[in-house]
């Protein structure tokens, strides 16, 4: 019975572990993309600068040469708590033949099943003398914060970065996906997730072991018959070839005393 339950909880622990490892390959696979990210900055990034213009984001499109990626450090879930910061980085290469100068970045909220339906427009951050050389790659950090009256929910997060290359503009989509706006304070990391369910498994555990020999004391309990000594009739058939022996002299003197 108790293999039985130990089985059982092997099969539950099983399955609780393989979304935990899920989790866990996807923040490796995270932590590797930011180690990349990392690796590749170069060139001038500049100082951010506090004068933000206004970009038509119709009027041009990417430069040939140029790639994009975004990651988000330390949050590889994508989680936005309303009214708190939330940084991304963006990482450019420049395969092209002429220097780039990053004007700015800047992003948009949409609801996730229609784009023409924004939600909310993010600060742009603008930068001074942030250039790109040729066969060189830069990161540059982008600041945001949601409103703090944005609801809870599934959202997707556009961004975009402007540059020149030669005096004409750019601009190239880094990252056009989900991010997930949570409350504050409503989200457990994967590390209490996973020692509160080891704690559990454990309690579990100690529970069908105490319960196992709990039931093999007692069955061996059960077992064990119980010799009682008393007074109690015989059977004369047992009498019959005892007759004549010293022990019926012994027994037949005792009941004459008696009397």
């Amino acid at each position: 019975m108790a293999m039985k339950h130990f089985r059982a909880l092997f099969l539950v622990l099983l399955l609780i572990a393989c979304p935990l490892l899920q989790v866990a390959r996807c923040q490796s696979e995270s932590d590797s993309d930011v180690e990349v990210a990392e690796a590749v900055e170069g060139g001038d990034l500049g100082i951010v600068g506090e004068d933000v213009q206004d970009f038509d984001d119709g009027n041009f499109g990417p430069a040939p040469g140029i790639d994009t990626v975004c990651v988000f450090p330390r949050n590889s879930a994508k989680l936005v708590t309303p009214g708190e910061e939330t940084e991304l980085l963006v990482g450019m290469k420049n395969d092209g033949e002429s220097s780039v100068n990053v004007i700015a970045i800047k992003a948009s909220v949409h609801l996730p099943y229609d784009h023409r339906l924004l939600v909310q427009n993010l600060t742009a951050q603008a930068f001074s003398n942030a250039s790109v050389p040729a066969s060189v790659q830069a990161t540059f950090p982008y600041v945001f914060a949601v409103s703090k009256f944005l609801q809870s929910g599934t959202f997707d997060l556009v961004g975009t970065i402007f540059y020149e290359i030669d005096q004409h503009p750019y601009q190239s989509t880094f990252y056009n996906g989900t991010i997930e706006v949570v409350e504050s304070g409503g989200f457990l990391s994967i590390e209490s997730v996973f020692l509160f369910t080891l704690g559990i498994a454990l309690l579990v555990l100690l529970g069908l072991w105490i319960h196992g020999q709990i039931q093999s004391i007692s069955k061996k309990t059960k077992r064990t018959s119980k010799v009682e000594v008393g007074t109690g009739t015989r059977d004369a058939s047992l009498d019959e070839w005892l007759q004549g022996t010293a022990y019926t002299q012994s027994l037949s003197g005792k009941s004459k005393k008696k009397k």
